[in-house]
């Protein structure tokens, strides 16, 4: 996928704003990845997920939210009210939320399983309004239940180089939520799409003394050295915070 490199060599960065992600990252994400943030209900996917496109809107950049299985004025109500967060965004453009079901029934997609024009037109639609809206900031909620219609592996497989070779081409920074359950092996529910992100980040839960904690890890991100470290991530009305996790399970008591 076409990228952006400084002078010296280094990817341009897409600075997510989530302070300990970035420093992990070494500075943010490696402008124009996809990048899967898998893990089971309950774990901070959409929290990290909307804190990413707030932040790159305070900071001008152009970002927009796909969310597929629950309207977005539903979601809004729910998420963690972010002292961050302006309304201004949204009225300015900034910040734009858009229901995926309301674009399959623009496209006149209201079959179950997509056929692979309908997947293709599905991309581009996407595509083609990252373009003309400028977007450097995508998140896409859920990708499991967009590829739940496109249901063949290879289908999918066209789908996700489809638009993400696009996107990556526009400098637009991707993120994907991937939904899997807690016992489940690997990081999607089609085994395509960790294959094909250009990075994954996991969140999960960890019990501890009768507490749920949750956590994320970092396993893979193309363009960047990280750390591969577990962290426990607290969700605040300040943001998204992480703190290491020590081996035995044990958490350090700095921020």
């Amino acid at each position: 996928m076409p990228t952006k490199e400084h002078a010296d060599g280094e990817r341009e960065r897409c600075v997510t704003g989530i302070d300990a992600i970035d420093h992990i990252l070494n500075g943010g994400i490696p402008r124009g990845n996809t990048v899967l943030i898998s893990g089971s209900v309950g774990t901070g996917k959409t929290s990290i997920c909307i804190e990413f496109l707030i932040r790159g809107a305070i900071n001008g950049e152009n970002s927009l939210y796909l969310s597929v299985t629950e309207p977005t004025d539903k979601l809004l109500q729910n998420v963690i009210p972010f002292d961050f967060f302006d309304d201004r965004l949204a009225r300015q453009g900034k910040l734009q939320f858009l229901d995926l079901p309301k674009m399959y029934e623009k496209l006149g997609i209201d079959r179950e399983d997509l056929d692979l024009d309908q997947t293709r037109l599905l991309a581009d639609t996407i595509a083609g309004l990252v373009e003309e809206q400028k977007i450097k900031r995508l998140v896409l909620d859920s990708v499991t239940s967009v590829c739940y219609r496109i249901r063949e592996q290879e289908r999918i497989r066209d789908f996700l180089l489809r638009l993400g070779t696009v996107l990556s081409a526009k400098g637009c920074t991707t993120l994907l939520v991937s939904e899997i359950r807690s016992s489940e092996e690997g990081y999607s529910q089609w085994g395509v799409e960790e294959a094909l992100a250009d990075g994954v980040i996991v969140t999960g839960n960890l019990e501890r003394r009768g507490d749920l904690l949750r956590t994320l890890q970092i396993v893979k991100m193309r363009g960047t050295t990280h750390s591969r470290a577990k962290y426990v991530l607290d969700l605040t009305t300040s943001g998204v915070l992480l703190v290491p996790l020590l081996k035995g399970g044990s958490v350090t008591g700095g921020g």
